[in-house]
This record gives C-alpha cells, sequence and structure tokens, in this order.
C-alpha cells in the first residue's frame, strides 16, 4: 500500500503563483481587467500565434470556436468519438449535427476516416490531440482545404506539445485549450482559443461577453456616447477573471520545465514496462512531440475492471480517458452506436490512464510500474 494516495492527475502550485494572484488582489481590477489581455498576449506568444482570447472553460472555448465558424442547424461538424463530450456537445449546442470519425494508431482522428465522412453539409472537422499526442494536422489541413471546410484542433490535453516543429495552437484555423487543475497549466477553471484570424478572434470575444460589442456611436437611432454598446449576434457569459489569468500567465512561464518533466516521467514508464506482457503503451510518432497530459496504457480488455479497482485499492488514483462519446445515453438515443468507431470502442475497453503530473516522485512512478505489473 502507498503511504500515500496518487491521483491521476493534479495541479502544481508554487511560491510566485499565490505571488501573482496576491499580486491582482491588492490592486483594482478582479475581473475584465489588464491580466486578461496579458494572458491572452502570453499564450498566443508562446504557441506561435497572432490571437488568443481566453475564457472560463474548455468547453466554452470550443463553443466560441464552433459559433465564430458560422456553426448552426444544417450543419455537420466531424470529430472523433475518443474525446470528452464538450468537443461534440458545443456544435450540438448551435444546433449542428456530429458525425464521429474513428481513430489512427496514434489514438488520434484519422484523416482517411474523416475523408469518408465528408458531406455537402460539412461545416467544421476537429480533431482532438488525446492525451496530449497532436493529431496530424497536415493530413487534416489536405482534407479539410479540399472540402472547403475549417480545421479546430481541441487542443485541451496537448499545450506544450508540437507536430513537426510547430506547436499545438498553431496547427488549426482555430485551436481549443483547457486550464482545468488536471492539464499541463491551470487557471483553476478556465479555457482559451488561440488563432491567426483577426475576424475570428473578435467574433470570439464578442461572443464571451454575451455578443457586445462598444466601439459604436449609434444604437436604434439614437447617438450613443461612452455608455453605448450594441448586440448584433446572440453572445454567452464566458469572461474569465483578472486573478485567474494571472495565474495562467505565472503557470506558462513554467510550462516548458513541466512538460520536459512529464516526458520524463512517460520515459520511466516506458523502460519500467518494456518487457511487461499484455500492456500496450501510449503511441508517440517520429513527428510529434508528446505533452503527456494522460499516460494511457492497454490492458486486456476482459481484466481492466479488476485492474482498475485493485490499483484503486492500492491507492492509486487511475482513471479512464474516454467513454466513447456515442456510447453515451444521450449520444445512443439520438441515433448514435459505438461500433460506429470499432478502433475507439476497441481501444477503449482497455484504457488505464496512469498517474501523470510533474511533482509525481520517481519513487512513485516505479511503485505504480511495480503494482500494474504484480496485478498483470
Amino acid at each position: 500500500m502507498t503511504q500515500r494516495f496518487l491521483p491521476y492527475g493534479r495541479q502544481t502550485i508554487e511560491p510566485n503563483d499565490i505571488a501573482a494572484l496576491s499580486a491582482v488582489f491588492e490592486g483594482d481590477w478582479l475581473t475584465t481587467g489588464p491580466y486578461v489581455r496579458q494572458f491572452e498576449d502570453d499564450l498566443a506568444a508562446y504557441v506561435g500565434a497572432r490571437h488568443a482570447v481566453a475564457v472560463n472553460s474548455g468547453t466554452a472555448a470550443l463553443h466560441a470556436a464552433y459559433a465564430a465558424l458560422g456553426v448552426g442547424p444544417g450543419d455537420e461538424v466531424i470529430v472523433p468519438s475518443m474525446t470528452f463530450s464538450a468537443t461534440a456537445n458545443a456544435a450540438i449546442y448551435l444546433g449542428a449535427t456530429v458525425r464521429f470519425a474513428d481513430i489512427d494508431d496514434t489514438l488520434t482522428m484519422c484523416p482517411d476516416a474523416v475523408l469518408s465522412h465528408i458531406t455537402p453539409d460539412t461545416k467544421v472537422i476537429t480533431a482532438v490531440d488525446y492525451a496530449g499526442h497532436p493529431a496530424d494536422y497536415d493530413a487534416l489541413r489536405r482534407v479539410a482545404d479540399e472540402a472547403g471546410v475549417a480545421l479546430v484542433a481541441d487542443g485541451c490535453h496537448a499545450l506544450g506539445g508540437s507536430m513537426r516543429g510547430r506547436k499545438v495552437g498553431s496547427l488549426a484555423d482555430i485551436t481549443c485549450f483547457s486550464f482545468h487543475p488536471v492539464k499541463h497549466i491551470t487557471t483553476g477553471e478556465g479555457g482559451a482559443t488561440t488563432t491567426d484570424n483577426g475576424a475570428l478572434a473578435e467574433a470570439m470575444r464578442d461572443f464571451r461577453t454575451h455578443g457586445i460589442r462598444r466601439d459604436v456611436t449609434e444604437v436604434g437611432g439614437e447617438p450613443v456616447g461612452g455608455w453605448g454598446y450594441d448586440i448584433f449576434e446572440l453572445g454567452y457569459n464566458y469572461r474569465i477573471t483578472d486573478f485567474q489569468c494571472a495565474l495562467g500567465s505565472s503557470q506558462l512561464a513554467k510550462l516548458d520545465r513541466w512538460i520536459t518533466r512529464r516526458r520524463e516521467i512517460a520515459a520511466r514508464y516506458r523502460h519500467g514496462f518494456e518487457n511487461t506482457a499484455d500492456l500496450v503503451m501510449p503511441p508517440e510518432a517520429e513527428w510529434a512531440t508528446h505533452a503527456y497530459h494522460l499516460f494511457p496504457i492497454r490492458v486486456p480488455a476482459e481484466r481492466r475492471l479488476a485492474i482498475f479497482e485493485a490499483l484503486r485499492e492500492r491507492g492509486i488514483g487511475v482513471q479512464v480517458h474516454y467513454i466513447p462519446v456515442n456510447a453515451l445515453s444521450a449520444y445512443r438515443e439520438a441515433g448514435y452506436a459505438a461500433q460506429d468507431t470499432p478502433r475507439t470502442l476497441e481501444a477503449y475497453r482497455g484504457l488505464i490512464s496512469l498517474p501523470m503530473y510533474p511533482t509525481l516522485a520517481d519513487d512513485d512512478v516505479d511503485h505504480v510500474i511495480a503494482t500494474v505489473q504484480a496485478l498483470l
């Protein structure tokens, strides 16, 4: 029995993070102030994009991205089912239909499978960088360009990852991030989009603030002064606070160090498991730099539940990511079926996510390895 519980993921908060929060609390702004724009600038610079728009969750980021791209009733959005449900839900919020494409050996969406789902109604292709491994955006870009549709990256697992030397956040028309505590950096709850397209960035900024625009001189034919605002399209209250963004900027400055540690932990797992029968480790293509939000192993499907429960009983807080979206009741009742994505379903049945976070000690990693091996 380990001496302490090891979650599958957790936040890392250091003294300078607390100092960054204190600076906000001692100032004049708590929300929608200078730290929001500073975090947006820091994030855009880090990923190599022209614009970033900070919002209050990764789900809000997806919703804003789809809205900015004009997704609506009659449109189709192609997504993988190997993802958290928000990737699909956010399209349905806007009245669109989702089509689920299967995965390839990287556990990310297969470009050939996407091609088979393209129809005249396709509006957006959304790839998911599952566990931190970037999707093949070069191949997906060719599919999207040929079909004349937009390409979105759900990069919520992959901040700090890259593909062929280019960072996640600069590989699609819009990239969406999450800053939940188990992600690479945290703002408590929070999210953001990045893009090179100024018009899309402006649309997403409007969307996060009820659709309000303040650069107007008249409303309803009447002149307005400094109080003036107008709404041309409805939006939502998806704003994020200054203190969250101050924490985000502080955390972002440490991201590369934390990614290095995550990759060290992954290498230790790989070395420890290299001769372990009945265990498949997460893939990493030669063209990708895996960000290792998760370290999902695959064990024999018929033993997964027993192994999962035994690990939890031993203080190792494993998790499963994810039940395929098209297997969830709301989607099954709408006519979707997990069998429509057989490779996803096959992978899911053996998946277990092991502990992965920067402060995980080498001894704890070795304990996890030994415990999994003993159970297998």
